[in-house]
C-alpha cells in the first residue's frame, strides 16, 4: 500500500515544513509488521497518515489514521496513539486491517491479496485425474514437512495462505475442490487424491503431513483427520463444523438444503446461514466421529461467526472429545467479537459479502494476528516435532 501524509499547519505559518515519512522494513512477508516513522514534524502538530492499496482486480482500498506529533517532532505509528480516522488507540498495522473500500465503490468487495511469493514454483498437478491446485514448496533442497490447504465454499484457487506458509518452511498445496477441471471427480475423491499427490511429492516428507481447512473445507480436514490418524501429523479447522452425514450422498450441502428454511436475514438484506446446522444433532451419525481422532487438533472460531455454527460446534467437539478421552489432542482458540472469515493477519475486515460473516473490525483484526501466530506455531511444532504425534498439543495457549 502507498502511504501519504499531510499537515494541518497554523494559517499564518508561511515556512515550509519538510517531513520525513518512512516504513520499515521497506519490503516483508504479509505477516510479518512494520515499522511507520514521521520525522522532522513541529512537536504537537496534527499529521494524517493515509494508505492507499489497489487490488489486483482493480479496486481501491483506503485508510486514514490522525496523530500528534511528540515533543521531538516524531511519530511513530507502532508506539503512538490513532486520535482519530479509521482506527483509534496504538495500534502498529492499523492501516492495513482498517482498509475499506474507497467511497462509490461497489458493495460486497473482498480484499484480494498478491497470490503468491514470486520465490515460490506454481504448478499444476496432472495425474490419473486433474487437479486445479497450486503447490509452494519452501527454499531449498528438502523434502519438507507438507500441508494441504483447503479454502471455503466461495471456489476459485486461493494460494496466498499456502505461499505464506511455504515461507515458515511448510511445503503447501492449495486446493481447489469445488471449480474442478475434471468433472467426474467427487469433492471427496478430488481431496483424498491431492492428498496423495502431495504425500509423494518428492520435496515433500509423507510421513509428515498437515491439512489445514477453512469454513467448508473443515468439513473433508475433520473427515480425512478422523480416518487418517495417526497418519495425519495435525489438522486445523477455521470457522467450520464437524456436523455433516457419516454416510450417503450429498454430505453436509445436502443437510443445508433440507434446512433451507432456517435461513434468516439482516436489516440490511445480508443472508445469515449460523441457523441451517443448529441445533447441534445429537445423532452420532450426523457427526463427524472426533472422539476417534489420533492426532492434535487446532480449532479455530470467531463467537460472532455469522454464516457458520463455528461456536456451537467446537463446543460440542470438545465435549465429544472429552467423553471419549483424547481431549488432550485438542486446543480450541475461541475470539470474542470475531466473525466467520478469519484469515492472515493485517487482512482487512470483510463483515459481509450479501451474506454477513459477522465481527467487529479491532476485534477481528486482533484475532486474526493472534491465531495465525498460533496456528503456524502448532503446525512447525507438529510437523518438525518428535515422531510421537500425541506429544505437542498447545493447550497452554
Amino acid at each position: 500500500a502507498a502511504l501519504y501524509s499531510r499537515t494541518v499547519s497554523k494559517p499564518n505559518n508561511k515556512n515550509p515544513i519538510l517531513m520525513m515519512l518512512s516504513v520499515h522494513p521497506s519490503r516483508a512477508l504479509m505477516d510479518e509488521a512494520f515499522v511507520i516513522l514521521v520525522q522532522n514534524v513541529p512537536p504537537g502538530f496534527q499529521v494524517t497518515l493515509h494508505a492507499l492499496h489497489r487490488c489486483e482486480d482493480g479496486h481501491r482500498w483506503e485508510a486514514c489514521a490522525h496523530y500528534v506529533a511528540d515533543s521531538s517532532g516524531n511519530i511513530n505509528a507502532a508506539d503512538d496513539c490513532s486520535v482519530g480516522g479509521s482506527y483509534f488507540g496504538v495500534e502498529p498495522m492499523g492501516l492495513l486491517w482498517s482498509l475499506k473500500p474507497v467511497p462509490g465503490s461497489k458493495p460486497g468487495l473482498r480484499w484480494v491479496r498478491c497470490a503468491c511469493d514470486p520465490t515460490h514454483s506454481n504448478i499444476h498437478v496432472n495425474g490419473p485425474q486433474k487437479l486445479h491446485c497450486c503447490f509452494g514448496p519452501p527454499k531449498g533442497p528438502g523434502p519438507f514437512p507438507g500441508l494441504l490447504d483447503l479454502w471455503g465454499g466461495g471456489g476459485q484457487l486461493m494460494e496466498y495462505r499456502s505461499a505464506l506458509l511455504a515461507s515458515h518452511g511448510i511445503a503447501s498445496l492449495a486446493l481447489d475442490y469445488l471449480t474442478r477441471t475434471d468433472q467426474s471427480l467427487t469433492v471427496p475423491v478430488s481431496v483424498q487424491t491431492a492428498y496423495r499427490v502431495l504425500q509423494q511429492h518428492p520435496q515433500v516428507l509423507g510421513s509428515r503431513i498437515a491439512m489445514l481447512g477453512l469454513s467448508l473445507g473443515t468439513v473433508f480436514t475433520l473427515k480425512m483427520a478422523a480416518s487418517l490418524s495417526p497418519q495425519l501429523r495435525c489438522a486445523v479447522c477455521i470457522s467450520g463444523s464437524h456436523i455433516q452425514p457419516v454416510s450417503g450422498e450429498g454430505g453436509v450441502m445436502c443437510l443445508c438444503y433440507r434446512n433451507f428454511e432456517k435461513i434468516s436475514f439482516s436489516e440490511q438484506d445480508e443472508v445469515i446461514w449460523r441457523g441451517l446446522l443448529l441445533p447441534i444433532p445429537s445423532d452420532p451419525s450426523l457427526k463427524v466421529d472426533v472422539g476417534r481422532l489420533q492426532c492434535p487438533l487446532l480449532l479455530v472460531v470467531g463467537e460472532d461467526d455469522q454464516n457458520w455454527c463455528s461456536h456451537e460446534s467446537a463446543t460440542d467437539m470438545k465435549q465429544m472429545m472429552e467423553r471419549a478421552g483424547n481431549d488432550q489432542l485438542l486446543t480450541l482458540l475461541s475470539y470474542p467479537g470475531t466473525g466467520h472469515l478469519i484469515e492472515p493477519p493485517y487482512t482487512p475486515h470483510t463483515p459481509s459479502m450479501m451474506v454477513l460473516w459477522g465481527g467487529k473490525t479491532p476485534e477481528h483484526s486482533a484475532a486474526q494476528e493472534d491465531s495465525w501466530r498460533k496456528i503456524v506455531t502448532f503446525l512447525r511444532r507438529n510437523l518438525y516435532g518428535g515422531s510421537d504425534p500425541h506429544a505437542v498439543n498447545l493447550s497452554h495457549l
